[in-house]
């Protein structure tokens, strides 16, 4: 009998072809078709560049970041200015730049320290201007200014007296004011054309998370809105402000409205997309049907239309993999004709990446939980999502917690595969894009539920053979942190180590210090999570913080926190590091001085991708490449645990 040799095990994947930059991103046409812009490095370092949209070949960079990076751009409508925003540190105080791109031209039109801009409307019939909220009068709320583009003057719209947010149109008026309820929800006021604020809608809070306003169609009549009030998964509607007419216009059973395809001048909603497992896109306007049965044909992957020229004859579209990088073409409507630009990272083209399959994994209580999961191209060869022997596994635990894991590439499920390590992700309940009584399973539940939706998808790893039970981590950044805190000490004994990015240890001081910003929207989080205004809401949360338990850790645990991170203060890994230190259990601790909530700086995220495999390896025996000179040009520092990092020492000279 003829046995077959075992498959053989790829090559390490360097970490730097991973996290390193991209070689281009974010592709834009401007909105007379005329140039083409991207990010791209220069000298290490994201910026912004343009080219002639038909000679993509000859573009120069525009901008001249040397610090963080640009990772946000676009064009203004006047056709020959871009706009960037910029913070610093990671303080998340954003500024907005703007550049000439004929005479390089560049200038911070929101030049005000400690403050921080959001854009609030840009509008093809007022290609000069931006509306722009701006929060220097008060630090929680934003008062919206028109702003010359060319001077950067500006002139006050609407003092915000105690609003959430504003709804805009394409004329730059405000037409709706957004206020916060006590219980959590919101009520919509119209602007009247007194001046006066009418009540118009209210959302529950119940409807908080999956309702909210899109926007107009070019006459303003016409409201746009994802709503799930009086229903479970939101679906796409229209509202006739002058009739009160409503009309649905789209809907899923299983999903919330993902994404929208919106004329660029008729404002009317030509497609939308809903995303359970995969994407799927549903044709509203009869003349997008050839243009996105063409697009399907052009290249694998689920698409998306990232931008549109204001006559509509031209588009930039991306094909998203889960085993490739991001392919993005030139799209000609009129003469059906896809013309392929570049891909984000060449160098993942010949690399030996893995599928990414997802999965609905029943929890204890019933509720179905999409996940998705990566096996090592060893254990699966032909990568049909089995293995003949369970492997050490990754639990990954997205952010949020209102926000959602989706089928496509990531590079920290490529770096763990390539190492040997199954990879697993759960949309656990509050995850958004499953409607809302989904979200709403969650409230109360942090540390609760939403931890055994997490346990309930590992179990099943476990039971089909895919996991080793006894090499488990759990590792995730901000409510992923949280989470990986409360793996390590509400359920000790289950992961055999933790990675924790940028996580809450202690509910209580988490709500007490939030940006001034978001004090606006307490009550949200408050009914949520639960609240540390009362006594008892305060011991409830205590009982739901990590830090309250660090007598139970009994695992080692890697901690990575930026030191500028407005949403999780640096004193939230601080204090269950010191608290860890007092009771003298072992921790790894690395703080990065430039940093805010996240690593941006590529850098940084390899330095700290480059410790954290060093750990997992020796926690979980799995493969690993040296730390070597990844940590070249990082900030990194080590506070604590420098011991636990195999060739962290050394490297740090």
């Amino acid at each position: 009998m003829v046995q077959s040799n075992p498959p053989a095990v790829p090559a390490l994947i360097p970490r730097k072809l991973l996290f390193g930059n991209p070689d281009k991103a974010s592709p834009q046409i401007s909105p007379d078709g005329t140039y083409l812009s991207y990010l791209a490095p220069v000298d290490g370092v994201l910026n912004v560049w343009v080219a002639p949209a038909d000679n993509p070949g000859s573009a120069r960079s525009i901008t001249s970041d040397t610090g963080r990076g640009i990772r946000l751009h676009g064009w203004t409508y006047n056709g020959n200015q871009v706009a960037y925003l910029q913070d610093s540190g990671g303080d998340e105080n954003w500024h907005i730049y703007t550049v000439n791109v004929d005479s390089g031209e560049s200038r911070d039109i929101t030049a005000i320290e400690g403050v921080r801009a959001q854009i609030q409307e840009a509008s093809p019939k007022h290609p000069k201007h931006l509306l722009v909220g701006l929060n220097d009068r008060d630090p929680q709320f934003h008062d919206i200014y028109r702003v010359d583009l060319d001077s950067g003057n500006r002139t006050l719209v609407q003092q915000n007296d105690g609003f959430a947010g504003f709804v805009t149109d394409d004329d730059l008026n405000i037409r709706f004011a957004a206020r916060l309820t006590p219980d959590g929800g919101s009520e919509y006021l119209q602007k009247s054309s007194d001046g006066n604020w009418i009540h118009s809608f209210t959302i529950g809070m119940e409807d908080s998370v999956t309702t909210s306003p899109l926007g107009f169609d070019n006459t303003g009549r016409i409201l746009f809105l994802v709503d799930s009030r009086g229903r479970d998964t939101a679906a796409l509607k229209s509202i006739d402000l002058e009739t009160g007419t409503e009309t649905e216009l789209a809907s899923d059973y299983r999903a919330d409205v993902d994404d929208t395809l919106i004329h660029p001048t008729e404002k009317t909603i030509q497609a939308v997309s809903f995303n359970y497992e995969r994407k799927r896109w549903q044709v509203l306007e009869e003349a997008l049907t050839a243009d996105l049965e063409y697009l399907s044909t052009v290249a694998e992957g689920d698409m998306e239309v990232v931008s549109r020229t204001l006559d509509d004859s031209c588009w930039i579209v991306a094909y998203l993999l889960d085993n490739g990088p991001v392919r993005y073409y030139r799209y000609l409507r009129q003469e059906r004709e896809a013309q392929f630009l570049f891909t984000n990272r060449h160098a993942l083209e010949d690399l030996p990446l893995v599928k990414v399959h997802p999965v609905t994994i029943q929890a204890r209580d019933g509720l179905d939980l999409v996940c998705y999961y990566s096996l090592p191209l060893e254990a699966d060869p032909h990568q049909i999502g089995t293995t003949p022997e369970s492997l050490p596994m990754a639990l990954l635990v997205h952010g949020g917690p209102w926000a959602r894991d989706s089928w496509g590439y990531n590079p920290v499920y490529q770096l763990l595969a390539n190492r040997g390590y199954a990879v697993l992700s759960v949309n656990f309940r509050g995850s958004t894009g499953f409607g809302k009584n989904f979200i709403n399973a969650a409230n109360h539940e942090w540390g609760g539920k939403m931890h055994n939706d997490l346990i309930d998808a590992l179990n099943w790893a476990i039971d089909q053979g895919i996991a080793d039970p006894e090499r488990v981590a759990i590792m995730g950044g901000s409510y992923g942190g949280y989470a990986t805190l409360v793996g390590m000490t509400f359920t000790p004994e289950v992961f055999a180590c933790g990675v924790d990015i940028v996580g809450p240890s202690n509910l209580v001081t988490l709500l007490n210090t939030v940006p001034a910003y978001w004090q606006p929207m307490i009550d949200l989080f408050t009914s949520r999570v639960g609240d540390h205004r009362t006594e008892e809401g305060t011991e409830f949360l205590l009982e739901r913080s990590p830090l309250s338990y660090v007598d139970n850790i009994c695992r080692p645990l890697l901690i990575g926190q930026g030191a500028n991170d407005p949403r999780v203060k640096q004193s939230e890994s601080d204090q269950i590091v010191q608290a860890m230190q007092d009771k003298e259990i072992p921790v790894t601790y690395v703080l990065y001085p430039d940093e805010g909530h996240g690593f941006a700086r590529p850098e940084n995220n390899l330095s700290f991708f480059a410790v954290a495999e060093a750990f997992l390896a020796r926690h979980l025996s799995g493969r690993y490449e040296p730390v070597g000179d990844d940590l070249t040009g990082a900030s990194i520092t080590v506070p604590a645990g420098l011991e636990g990092i195999p060739g962290l020492t050394e490297a740090l000279g």
